[in-house]
């Protein structure tokens, strides 16, 4: 500001020369009006023009006041001197004060002097036959990208076509939200061929001017591409005839405007002005005061002014009507040729690529480029972003191709070209290179075909390479190819056609000229081809040095293998080597059964026809060959098939063609039909005539000796023709045929062939064989006549039979003229009968059937035979029963005979045969002795002899001859007589129980089971008594009188002994057996083993030694000869005398305080312990009891009868430790001792094992490693056993959430309860955990543990939500950007999660319980800006609901598989967004109206509302008043003889309130002219002075009728029509939302697969076997959790150092917590090498260390990072410099901080210990050490201390050795924990991706179940009976407006000469 005159400067002040003036522009006033003044600066300096101004603006002396330039540059010295002819300033109060009205600003824009240089260079656009309208715009693009090139934000640029003429005259807006122009920039802009190379670089005349090369980025998106100051006046000229440039710059409180016109220029050249020069209008935002009524357009433009910080708008008006056409009609056409233009502009740098997985991916700019095409009011205005263009040529090229070859071109002049090339495969269904929406496909005349029949096409002849300049396309430069990516001969043939399926794309520089109008370069090609250039190809970003032409050939070949696939080929079968081929194609070729190709299936065996060979030729495929290792099934572009030529007659012959020859139209029925032709000319039958006549049928039958012939054949073919010779295939005869003759006998064994002839056509006879008379054999005979070639005698040709004939016949024997005896036994048995056959023989020896009514006469002398009847059967005659009866010798002799068989009457009557005569079967028995009865001794067996004799009395032998004898009362014996015929039995000893010595008898029988015919024999047996032993007496020798009686009690005492027993035995007959030493060794005792013999043969047995105790009963025995005879008796004891005092406890133990329970017994025992009777009831008075802590108080004696004991109760200890205790009991002389085990008493209280030190810190949401071990004591405080008590643990206060493996639990065997406590969860503070116990329902108490809970930095516990509360929520608008902060328990932010699990939720209503409902709308979090932090997720342009009302809005974050974060819920009200037309309340229906007198009739709205509204439908503009006006318009356009209003009137107006109009009633006038049965339109055009923009109309429809039936008529029908149309329109919503949520499923459906099989790919890559079953999965992820924790307890180097203080806010902990190291003697000499300061406490501020040094009264060091200083970056070792080695280092030197492992917050740790460590070196041993330290100083410099693996230091001074230089051992230092083994990671790794893998396998189950359920959904009953309901309302739809169509109507117009009065007043009506 200027107060003051402004002293002189001290250098000399120059004058100029020239005449100049200023324009000043008082803008002090508020005025709308300023006061403009010129003043002259000619000749002054500052000081002087500074009193002008004063003087001129009565400016008083102390006003404050500042003096700009229209940029809003203040005025000093300099800058006054530097001020220009004509320049304009501002008079302001202050710099930033904005202008109170608009101001003009002259300015020359004289073309620059390279227009002349260079104006001819190019014409501007050469259009190749194309509209160049989009390279025009892509001009005014390219300005506007320059200009938001530094945007930190959103990029935006805009074009709007505003050809609705209600705004008027039809205009094309550029807009950009860029840096803007200052009025000296846009001078500059005006100024033709000004380019950015020659524009001042003075920041005074133009800021942030003067050309910088830009950095290189990738694609050169650098938005460098306004450039040559031409483009942009040349293509607004181009387009239209005038043009507005509105700029606002940044920071500037002014708009600078600037119009350039054709008609202002040629007003100006006709008037002889100055044609290049003008005025820029400088206004404030927003005003547009001066804008004309035929650019009314521009106050909505204007408008948008103030919401904007900077902009640019390029206004052009006067457009050509062709370009209007175009830019209407081919919309689609030039923004898909921008979309391709800008394409890396818009995508980022990988393009569109709809592949891509993430938007991270895609790096590089992003703008957004918008096209608004408004028209008529009527039409919906078109809005889209060039980014929704899907069919532009690069996103077509980049989403067809399935992989990339990137390079980079180097010139010789340092230019860098990138570029990529891309391959778009084969595929036998589809073509894969895209095709120019744009162009038509040129007609391909040729078809060649290749080895693999695929015809040319993809890119054809075009260039492969689009070529792009700073990232934006040049269209009409395309570059061919390179050398390296061009097909040659010497490569592969199968990749010739492969270059044909590439597409590329370059991108240079702006180093690489171009023209001025960016349609071509300028030698790119000429470069790029130039020797000197040097390619080299890029993978993943590097450069990769090798050859070219290598790297792009097997890339090349890569992607023909991996993805052309025109032909599948199937069923593999072996590898062959093919001989037809050349020597290097000879081998290895693949066959296969079958191929697919097209969608056809093609197999072996089947017929096809060939195309383009030299024949056309038929076949059946024998296989399909593919060169090449193949083992499967496979894709290939091509490969060839091997046929086999039909008919195989002709040719014989195989062929292999490729299979792109094989005709795909040709039908099987017509190749068939070919075949089947010249099949009919082939050889097909035989004739056989028989000239002497008498034919044998087929199987005939004849007599042996039967004559054959003569025979006469003929050859025919298909037509009957008799033929000799094979047909013709091409010139000359055929092969001449044969027949071949021949008799086949077919034998058992094999065929002989008894006959063979050949014949040869005769010209008399033709094939003649003569008679034949040697078939005399019987048997099947077959003839063959055979037709053959009479060169090769082959019988087939082509694989097809040549015809034959064949007669089966059977030649049979003759009469019976003699016999022979067949096969007879010669050996016969009496009785026995036999068949004797007889063959039959005819003349010729041959088996034949006998005559009949033979009678066969039998003779043999000394026998007698016979025979029952005689049988014959085919050739043999049976003599049946033959039977021979005689005497024989015996049944081992035979005597042979002669037999004689006679049959009368036969040629030859008699035969003979020799016989042997044996014994016949078994007829009868006979035993011996014969006496009856038999006698037997009782004891002893029985013996019989048996004879088995035939019917003539001879003894016979047969098998089965087995003799059974059935002694009663014995088991039965049988003997076997088969091969004597006879034989002997004996029995079983006989055992009778024999009294009184009287003999007994038994019945025997004798019999032969397997012979029935055999009659039994039955004889008598007579037993009698023996001298056996039979009873046995045992009696004491003492007592003549005492014999025990068997199975006697005998009662004796305890552990006495039975002696002096005797014993005496008897036999059957009662007489007693004298004893003998062998009759004693059969005596036998059950109670001893030790038997004298000799007692015993004395009778007397071994003494019994009675049982000790009483209850013991014992069984004893005396046997004779294993029990048969023998005497049993029991003995029972008795007690014997006292003898101790004995004591019986009811139970071992007894607890502490406790009374034994039950009796203790006292008994008098015996020395056996047996009871005794000596206690009485008196004896209780006699009884004592002793022992330790006994309590006799309450002890008792009492008597017991009936065990004749004592009952001792009331046992009881008081005192003392648990243990045995000894019990006295004394009675008299008796003392009995017992121990009794005391256990510890009754639960009485809980104890810690180990208690913690207090209090004891947990961080809030952790665990306690250490378990908390609780004791059960008794009141004694001895550990008590007792599981049935229960402990518990709890909290105080409760607010304190503990989780515990249990909650409670009873006590262990060693009365112990174990907690483990896993998470704590609560507010900071301090709380105690309690434990107590409880037994039967009794509490029982215990000890607590004082813990203090701090919050834990690393946990979620909130999201924190940031947005601009004051902002307005539009509707349709974008929400402002929401910033949500992970707030951890301690209150810091938390940054270390994956954005993708954030989101935002958006509902409609009220915020509902905790969580987002189910239809709560998801959305994701935007990726990070440039430069901007990352310390929350932010989420911007996203959506506002285009519905009013309110809204709800939450957002989560996923924690982990279970857990998921929410914030509070926002409520929101939407509102309705900018008014953008006028609309009714409510849906109306179609008025019809007549012109009757009836008003209801004439009725066209009655009680409507009209409102404001914005473009969504929401009522809006309730501070806008105005008026609507309705009018009448035709609905073809042609608006003569309209209908008119009530009053005659052509037009209505309404008042406009508050955004609304309430029209009571609208109605035509009655009698109203119009034309009957038309539509017209009803337009409701609201004027409103205040709105922003133009409101677009209401337009309501309605029909006109003459007649009031008619009309009402068509009032019904148009009333069903607009509810048919809602209901056919409510269908269809409901048939696309089923259709929409489809594609949805089946794109997540997709979408889950993808990320299935990328999650299963990331598993195998890291060679983990999985399978695709949830089960599995989860068992595999329990595995790898089981080993990872077994590797977590696997025991590892810990710090033992207590750290209560880590987890407050901003303390990081103590230092031997922060880090980790491997190595074990590396953890110890650096631990001991700071071992002063492992116990620091670090902390990230000096108020959290003060807080630290204040709590623990100083005694704890900290060390604050806040007031830490090291130096930046790393420095390295002493011996490297520069990057280079000084010196090989011994040792292997290493900064000893390097080994240190940082598990949380690095940045801080690595200070830290650069503070504490420094420049440490670790070594291996001392004496590398001294030597590197020796070698480091010698290069003088400075060497830090070293430390080594062996614990020694040397100091930076030098120093080493001695105690305080050596570390001690590592159990005597606090050292660092070891990390965990990298196998630990390596399992974490895994399960993070098993469970990323479950996760994914359960969502594409879900999404495929989802899916299918909505297909089963949509092919419902219910669906389909919405879809008929759909079709039969559309029925009636049509129906409707058929009849509306149909309605006749009168052929007159009615004008307004018919018009009659308003309603109410009848008028004559003039006759139709």
């Amino acid at each position: 500001m200027f107060k003051r005159r402004v002293q002189r400067p001290s250098a000399s002040f120059r004058q100029e020369e020239v005449d100049k003036k200023v324009c000043v522009y008082d803008c002090r006033s508020t005025d709308t009006v300023v006061n403009e003044k010129w003043l002259e600066t000619s000749g002054l300096d500052f000081n002087d023009f500074l009193l002008d101004l004063h003087k001129e603006f009565a400016i008083r002396p102390h006003e404050p006041f500042v003096l700009v330039t229209t940029d809003r540059t203040v005025l000093d010295f300099d800058k006054f001197r530097e001020l220009e002819n004509d320049s304009t300033l501002y008079l302001l109060h202050r710099e930033a004060q904005a202008l109170s009205a608009a101001t003009k600003e002259r300015i020359k824009f004289v073309p620059h002097y390279d227009t002349l240089i260079r104006g001819g260079m190019y014409e501007y656009y050469a259009s190749e036959g194309q509209n160049p309208l989009a390279y025009a715009l892509a001009e005014l693009i390219d300005n506007a990208l320059s200009a938001t090139a530094k945007n930190t934000g959103q990029r935006t640029i805009e074009i709007r076509m505003l050809f609705d003429e209600t705004f008027g005259k039809p205009a094309l807006i550029v807009l950009d939200n860029g840096c803007g122009m200052t009025s000296k920039q846009l001078n500059n802009w005006a100024v033709y061929r000004l380019s950015k190379f020659s524009r001042e670089n003075s920041k005074f005349a133009s800021k942030q001017e003067g050309y910088v090369q830009p950095d290189p980025v990738p694609r050169s998106l650098n938005s460098d591409i306004s450039y040559f100051g031409v483009g942009g006046k040349q293509a607004v000229f181009y387009i239209g005839d005038s043009a507005r440039m509105i700029s606002k710059p940044v920071g500037s409180p002014d708009v600078h405007e600037l119009v350039l016109s054709k008609e202002e220029f040629e007003r100006k050249d006709k008037n002889k002005e100055d044609i290049y020069s003008g005025t820029i209008t400088n206004r404030k935002p927003g005003d547009s005061s001066h804008v004309k009524k035929d650019e009314r357009f521009l106050h909505a433009l204007i408008a948008e002014e103030s919401r904007k910080e900077s902009f640019t708008a390029v206004v052009i008006t006067g457009l050509q009507p062709e370009f209007v056409s175009f830019l209407k009609q081919d919309y689609k056409v030039w923004t898909r040729q921008l979309a391709h233009m800008y394409h890396y502009y818009i995508h980022g740098v990988n393009g569109n690529d709809r592949s891509s997985n993430s938007a991270d991916s895609n790096d590089g700019p992003k703008i957004d480029i918008q096209i608004t095409l408004r028209e008529k009011p009527s039409i919906c205005p078109r809005v889209m972003s060039l980014r929704e263009v899907e069919d532009d040529m690069e996103t077509l090229y980049i989403n067809a191709a399935v992989d990339k070859f990137e390079f980079k071109a180097s010139t010789e002049d340092d230019g860098t070209v990138e570029g990529v090339i891309r391959y778009h495969p084969f595929l036998y269904d589809k073509e894969t290179f895209p095709k120019d929406p744009n162009v038509q496909a040129p007609h391909d005349d040729e078809n060649d075909v290749n080895e693999s029949g695929v015809l040319d096409q993809a890119r054809g002849k075009r260039p492969i390479f689009d070529c792009f300049w700073n990232g934006r396309l040049i269209p009409y430069t395309k570059v061919s190819e390179f050398e390296w990516c061009t097909w040659n001969s010497k490569e592969p043939k199968e990749l010739a056609e492969c270059y044909s399926r590439i597409s590329g794309a370059l991108f240079a520089d702006g180093r690489f000229k171009v023209s001025t109008n960016k349609l071509t370069f300028l030698e790119l090609e000429l470069k790029l081809k130039n020797k000197g250039t040097i390619f080299t190809r890029v993978v993943n970003g590097q450069n990769q040095r090798a050859n070219i032409k290598k790297e792009f050939t097997q890339w090349l070949q890569s992607c023909h293998y991996k993805w052309d696939k025109q032909i599948q080929f199937l069923g593999y079968k072996e590898t062959i080597t093919r001989a037809d081929m050349p020597k290097k194609m000879q081998h290895p070729w693949a066959t296969f059964s079958s191929i697919k190709w097209d969608g056809k299936t093609y197999r072996a065996g089947q017929l096809v026809k060939s195309q383009k060979t030299q024949r056309i030729l038929y076949g059946t495929v024998v296989q399909f060959l593919l060169h090449g290792e193949y083992s499967e099934d496979v894709f290939a572009t091509g490969g060839q098939v091997e046929v086999a030529l039909e008919p195989r007659a002709f040719y014989d012959e195989t062929k292999i063609i490729p299979i792109s020859k094989i005709d795909q139209s040709a039908t099987d029925e017509a190749i068939k039909k070919n075949i089947d032709n010249d099949f009919a000319r082939l050889p097909d039958k035989l004739r056989v005539d028989w000239p002497e006549g008498n034919p044998w049928p087929q199987n005939a039958v004849r007599a042996a000796g039967t004559p054959f012939g003569p025979l006469k054949i003929e050859i025919l073919n298909r037509k009957e023709e008799s033929i000799s010779r094979m047909p013709s295939v091409g010139q000359g005869s055929g092969k001449p045929l044969i027949i071949e003759f021949k008799i086949i006998q077919h034998g058992p064994k094999q065929d002989q062939v008894i006959a063979s002839y050949v014949a040869q056509r005769s010209p008399k006879w033709g094939f003649w064989f003569k008679k034949i008379e040697c078939l005399t054999h019987l048997g099947k005979y077959t003839v063959t006549l055979t037709t053959e070639l009479s060169e090769s005698n082959a019988t087939a040709f082509g694989g097809r039979a040549l015809p034959s004939y064949k007669l089966n016949f059977t030649i049979k024997e003759g009469n019976a003229e003699s016999f022979v005896i067949g096969e007879v036994n010669p050996t016969l048995h009496v009785g026995v009968p036999l068949d004797i056959p007889l063959l039959m023989k005819d003349g010729y020896g041959h088996p034949t059937v006998p005559p009949p009514h033979l009678k066969p006469v039998l003779k043999c002398s000394d026998l007698d035979l016979s025979y029952e009847k005689v049988d014959s059967s085919g050739t043999a005659f049976i003599i049946r029963r033959v039977k021979a009866r005689g005497k024989v010798l015996n049944y081992q002799q035979s005597k042979p005979y002669e037999l004689k068989v006679t049959l009368p009457g036969m040629k030859n009557d008699t035969q003979s045969m020799n016989i042997v005569l044996l014994p016949g079967r078994p007829h009868s028995l006979l035993v011996m002795p014969e006496d009856n009865p038999i006698t037997a001794e009782n004891g002893n067996p029985a013996r019989f002899d048996v004879e088995i004799h035939d019917e003539a009395g001879n003894i016979t032998s047969h098998p089965k001859q087995i003799v059974h004898c059935q002694v009663q009362g014995l088991p039965l014996v049988a003997t076997d007589c088969s091969n004597t015929g006879a034989g002997q039995l004996v029995t079983k000893p006989i055992n009778l129980k024999i009294t009184k010595g009287e003999a007994q008898k038994l019945q025997v029988q004798f019999k032969m089971p397997n012979q029935k015919n055999v009659a039994a024999v039955v004889r008598e047996l007579k037993v009698l008594p023996s001298t056996r032993v039979s009873l046995m007496d045992v009696y004491s020798q003492d007592d003549e009188n005492l014999v025990l009686k068997n199975k006697e009690k005998i009662e004796w005492q305890a552990g006495g002994l039975l002696e002096n027993l005797f014993y005496r035995l008897y036999d059957e007959a009662g007489r007693e057996v004298p004893l003998t030493r062998e009759i004693a060794s059969k005596i036998k005792v059950n109670w001893t083993g030790d038997v004298n013999l000799d007692d015993l043969a004395q009778g007397k047995l071994p003494d019994v030694q009675v049982p000790t105790h009483v209850h013991d009963e014992h069984f004893y025995q005396v046997s004779y000869q294993d029990q048969s005879v023998s005497v049993s008796f029991n003995i029972v004891p008795r007690p014997d005398e006292p003898a101790r005092l004995k004591a019986i406890l009811p139970q071992t133990s007894v607890k502490l305080g406790e009374t034994l329970p039950g009796n203790i017994h006292l008994q008098l025992v015996d020395q056996y312990d047996n009871v005794t009777n000596a206690l009485t009831s008196t004896s209780v008075n006699h009884i004592s009891v002793e022992a330790e802590g006994l309590d006799k108080s309450a002890m008792a004696f009492t008597w017991q009868e009936s065990s004749s004991s004592l009952l001792v109760t009331g046992v009881q200890f008081q005192s003392g430790t648990p243990g045995s205790r000894e019990m006295c009991f004394t009675y008299g002389t008796y003392v009995e001792r017992v121990m009794l085990k005391v256990t510890p008493g009754v639960p009485a209280q809980l104890k810690l094992v180990v208690k913690p030190e207090e209090p004891l810190q947990v961080l809030n949401e952790r665990g306690i490693a250490t378990p908390f071990i609780v004791q059960l004591c008794d009141e004694w405080g001895n550990p008590s056993p007792d599981q049935r008590v229960v402990v518990e643990v709890k909290t105080s206060p409760p607010s304190l959430k503990v989780t515990t493996d249990v909650t409670s639990q009873p006590v262990n065997t060693e009365g112990k309860a174990s907690f483990v406590v896993t998470r704590v969860s609560g507010p900071k503070g301090y709380y105690q955990l309690e434990f107590f116990g409880s037994f039967n329902k009794k509490p029982i108490s215990g000890p607590s543990v004082n813990l203090t809970v701090i919050p834990d930095p690393n946990k979620p516990v909130r999201l924190s939500v940031e947005y601009d509360t004051k902002a307005k929520f539009l509707a349709g608008g974008k929400f402002p950007v929401f910033s949500v902060t992970v707030v951890s328990d301690e209150g810091s932010p938390m940054t270390n999660f994956n954005p993708a699990a954030a989101s935002m939720f958006l509902w409609t209503g009220l915020p509902a319980g905790n969580t987002p409902p189910q239809l709560a709308f998801e959305l994701k979090c935007s990726k990070p800006m440039e430069n901007e932090k990352n310390d929350c997720f932010r989420f911007r342009d996203k959506e506002i609901p285009v519905k009013v009302g309110i809204h709800s809005i939450q957002f989560s974050l996923r924690i982990d598989k279970t857990r998921t974060l929410f914030s509070n819920q926002i409520t929101i009200n939407v509102v309705a967004n900018q008014p953008v037309k006028l609309g009714p309340d409510s849906q109306l229906p179609t008025p019809a109206v007549s012109y009757s007198k009836d008003i209801a009739s004439r009725t066209l709205v009655e009680n409507m509302t009209l409102m404001i509204m914005d473009s969504y439908g929401n009522p809006t503009g309730q501070d806008l008043d105005g008026k609507v006006k309705v009018f009448i318009k035709n609905s073809h356009g042609d608006n003569k003889n309209l209908p008119l209003f009530e009053g005659k009137t052509n037009s209505f107006q309404f008042s406009l309130v508050e955004g609304k109009a309430h029209i009571t009633r609208l109605a035509v006038m009655e009698n109203c002219p119009g034309e009957d049965g038309s539509s017209y339109i009803l337009l409701f055009t609201p004027e409103v002075s205040m709105a922003s923009t133009p409101l677009a109309p209401f337009e309501l429809p309605f029909f006109f009728y003459n007649d009031v039936e008619n009309q009402q008529k068509m009032s019904e029908l148009a009333r069903k029509k607009d509810e048919l149309t809602a209901r056919v329109a409510l269908y269809k919503d409901t048939f696309s939302a089923s259709h929409e949520l489809l594609h949805l499923l089946t794109s997540s459906h997709l979408d889950a697969n993808r990320k299935e099989t990328e999650q299963r790919n990331a598993l195998i890559r890291r060679n983990v076997k999985i399978t695709q079953h949830v089960p599995d999965v989860d068992r595999l992820i329990a595995e790898k959790t089981a080993e990872a924790d077994r590797i977590l307890k696997m025991p590892r180097r810990v710090c033992s150092i207590r750290d209560p203080f880590r987890g407050q806010q901003d303390v990081l902990g103590m230092v031997g917590h922060l880090a980790f190291v491997q190595d074990d003697d590396a953890a110890r000499v650096i631990c001991w090498h700071i071992s002063g300061d492992m116990n620091c406490v670090i902390t990230k501020t000096t108020a959290a260390a003060r807080r630290i040094y204040v709590n623990t009264r100083g005694e704890q060091q900290v060390m604050a990072l806040d007031s830490v200083f090291v130096p930046p970056g790393n420095r390295p070792l002493p011996h490297m410099r520069n990057g280079h080695m000084l010196f090989v280092p011994p040792g292997n030197p290493v900064h000893a901080r390097e080994l240190l492992i940082y598990p949380q917050d690095p940045e801080s740790c690595e200070t830290v210990f650069k503070n504490l460590l420094g420049d440490t070196i670790l070594m291996d041993d001392l004496d590398s050490a001294n030597s590197y330290r020796q070698a480091v100083v010698q290069n003088k410099m400075p060497c830090p201390t070293i430390l080594t693996r062996q614990g020694d230091r040397i100091s930076s001074r030098g120093k080493f050795g001695g105690a305080q230089n050596k570390a001690p051992p590592m159990n005597k230092l606090q050292v660092f924990g070891a990390p965990r083994p990298q196998q630990y990671y390596t399992l974490q790794e895994e399960k993070d991706l098993l469970i990323q893998y479950c996760s994914a396998l359960r969502k594409m189950d879900q999404a495929a179940k989802e899916r299918d359920d909505h297909l089963k959904e949509m092919k419902s009953t219910e669906m389909l009976k919405k879809k008929q309901e759909l079709e039969e309302i559309e029925k009636q739809l049509k129906d409707i407006e058929r009849q509306c169509v149909s309605t006749p109507v009168r052929p007159v117009k009615r004008g307004l000469r018919d018009a009659g009065e308003p309603s109410g007043i009848i008028a004559k009506r003039a006759k139709q």
